[in-house]
């Protein structure tokens, strides 16, 4: 199975082959600036632990790098790779002037106290602190990281550098310089997009069903807009099971359940026992998590794990519209299968860079001084989606590839220009 660098490299070639790119060229974009590997020593349980931690800088050529921390036992340097260069993608495809970047450390915090984390948090500033900056490289927070998080390494990199620097970091409380709209952004940012293509091909949402793969913040949110928008949520799943009715769900009432820390199966079944007569009075079926993946559905959001729609999951999916709120939900061998059935596929470089581009907005915010609104954030975020899809869509158009050729060929072509522009290093 490829790593998602090897993913990126696919679609990297693909992009080179639309544009005749030269391989100098090439080998600029499959080659990060700088990979910086630490080990940060720190006390963990009471007892003194070496962690591995990493931060990987992919193609400044556009601005600061730009991308997320991670703690995760899972994070070695292919997977961070290919996180930052997927980020520098994203980026360019959104039209925000920095490159990638993401940052890991190789640690399970779960179970851990609120002290430990702590500890590793200013670690990593301190390990880091010279090789990230707001005009160098701006982390954020990623899988089991958060804002308190990136406060903490906020103050350490400030002790450390002697500074005041809060756009060092973004995703921080709103209380420390964070921008409100952060907390639903990926979901307001996919249905912007997904907006803009029902729009450009003339459809009714109130028409139109959906089911939602993955019902975390960014899962659960997109279903609750979609719903109080007209279109009728036919499924979602979260890691335990799957719920799906053709007359409709409520995700309000899913939401509830999922507050209360249950699975979203429990409204129907306790354990592996279930109400029969509730669930035909609701005209609903339970499944496995992977169950609304191959639903009859006219738009399918994957919105929780890279890779859940495999070749072979490809070859039964029934819905028309995929829009991936999830970072690499669809394999390089199922694109393809997609592309054959007529299934338009929005890629997750575009349908989920509403993070990204209000991070961006935070950012920007921190270096001149100045704040935002809710309203106003969730304003200039679709400003930013349509006006990426519209240019994707085009290019799609003109030269007859997928939107996610289309995707990538544009950042591709807005990464080489700018690169060349700055001339040599």
């Amino acid at each position: 199975m490829k790593n998602l660098f090897d993913e990126y490299l696919v679609r990297i070639a693909e992009a080179a082959a639309i544009l005749s790119l030269p391989p100098d060229d090439v080998k600029t974009l499959e080659t990060p600036d700088r990979i910086i590997e630490k080990t940060l020593e720190v006390t963990l349980r009471g007892k003194p632990e070496k962690l591995r931690a990493y931060r990987v800088q992919f193609s400044n050529a556009r601005g600061p790098y730009k991308g997320g921390i991670r703690f995760h036992p899972g994070a070695d340097l292919d997977e961070v790779k290919g996180l930052a260069a997927m980020m520098a993608i994203k980026c360019a495809v959104a039209y925000i002037p920095m490159g990638g970047g993401k940052g890991g450390v190789a640690f399970d915090p779960k179970g851990l106290s609120k002290e430990d984390i702590e500890s590793v948090a200013r670690a990593f500033a301190r390990a880091f602190a010279a090789d990230i900056g707001p005009l160098k490289d701006v982390p954020a927070p990623d899988v089991y990281t958060n804002g308190d998080i990136m406060a903490i390494m906020l103050d350490e990199y400030q002790k450390v550098t002697g500074t005041k620097a809060p756009a060092t970091f973004t995703g921080k409380p709103v209380e420390l310089g964070g921008i409100p709209g952060r907390d639903t952004a990926t979901a307001m940012g996919g249905i912007d997009v997904l907006e803009a293509y029902v729009n450009e091909h003339g459809l009714d949402p109130k028409g139109l069903r959906v089911a939602v793969h993955g019902f975390g913040n960014a899962g659960a949110t997109a279903a609750s807009i979609l719903f109080d928008r007209g279109y009728r949520i036919v499924g979602i799943a979260d890691s335990k099971g799957s719920v799906m009715s053709q007359r409709g769900l409520n995700p309000a009432e899913f939401v509830q359940i999922k507050n209360q820390n249950r699975a979203l199966m429990d409204m129907y079944c306790e354990g592996s026992v279930c109400d029969i007569g509730k669930l035909e009075a609701h005209g609903a079926t339970v499944g496995n998590p992977d169950a609304v993946l191959t639903m009859d559905t006219d738009i399918l959001i994957p919105a929780a794990l890279d890779g859940a729609i495999t070749w072979d999951v490809a070859s039964r999916v029934k819905a028309r519209i995929i829009l991936e709120l999830a970072n690499g939900p669809v394999t390089a061998n199922a694109d393809a299968i997609l592309e054959q059935a007529g299934i338009d596929v929005i890629p997750d470089v575009l349908a989920n860079s509403g993070g990204v581009i209000v991070s961006y907005f935070e950012w920007e915010q921190n270096m001149a001084g100045t704040a935002m609104t809710r309203k106003e954030v969730n304003h200039r975020l679709k400003d930013f989606m349509v006006l990426a899809w519209e240019a994707i869509s085009r290019f799609s158009a003109e030269h007859k590839v997928s939107y996610r050729a289309s995707a990538f060929a544009l950042a591709v072509r807005r990464i080489l220009d700018a690169k060349k522009k700055k001339g040599p290093a």
